[in-house]
C-alpha cells in the first residue's frame, strides 16, 4: 500500500512540475519589448533562467516528495497541496504582467506574493522535515534576486510601461 501512496504523490508532484514550468514558459514572450529595456548589468544571461527554474522546480519537487513520505499530518497535506497551487498561479502570474501585458510594476507587486508562498510553503515543511524546508531555500533566494532585477527594470526603464 505504501509503495503505491509513493507513487501516487509522485505522479501528482511531477504533474505540478510539468504544468508549472509549461504554463510559466507559455506566458514568457521574450519578444521586442522585453529587448528594448535596459537591463542591469548583473543581469544573468536569457539561456540560464532555463536552467535556474529547472532545477528549483526539481529541487521543489523533491521537497515536496521528502515531506510527503515523512508522515505529514492531513492538515499539513492540505497546506503544502493548497501551497503548491497556489505558488504555481502566482508563478505563472508573473509571467503574464511582466512579460504578456509588459508591466514589470504589477510583477513586482505580485512577486512580493510569490515570496511569500515559498516562505509559506518552507514554514510547513519544517517540522515536517527540515531537509524538505531547505530544498527550498534556492526558489526563495531566486525569487528574491528577480524581485531585485525586476526593481531595477523598473528604475532603468521609467515609462517604459
Amino acid at each position: 500500500m505504501m509503495i503505491f501512496i509513493k507513487h501516487k504523490y509522485l505522479l501528482m508532484i511531477a504533474a505540478w512540475m510539468i504544468i508549472t514550468s509549461v504554463a510559466g514558459g507559455l506566458a514568457t514572450e521574450i519578444g521586442p519589448w522585453y529587448f528594448s529595456l535596459k537591463q542591469p548589468d548583473w543581469k544573468p544571461p536569457d539561456w540560464a533562467f532555463g536552467l535556474i527554474w529547472t532545477i528549483i522546480f526539481i529541487l521543489s519537487a523533491a521537497a515536496w516528495m521528502i515531506a510527503f513520505n515523512n508522515r505529514p499530518t492531513r492538515s499539513q497535506k492540505i497546506s503544502l497541496v493548497s501551497l503548491f497551487v497556489l505558488n504555481s498561479v502566482l508563478n505563472i502570474l508573473w509571467s503574464i504582467f511582466y512579460f504578456r501585458l509588459h508591466h514589470p510594476d504589477w510583477s513586482l507587486i505580485e512577486a512580493g506574493f510569490l515570496w511569500l508562498s515559498v516562505l509559506g510553503i518552507m514554514v510547513v515543511m519544517w517540522p515536517i522535515r527540515k531537509l524538505a524546508a531547505f530544498l527550498m531555500l534556492p526558489y526563495l533566494i531566486w525569487v528574491t534576486i528577480a524581485m531585485c532585477l525586476n526593481w531595477e527594470t523598473l528604475v532603468l526603464n521609467p515609462g517604459a510601461y
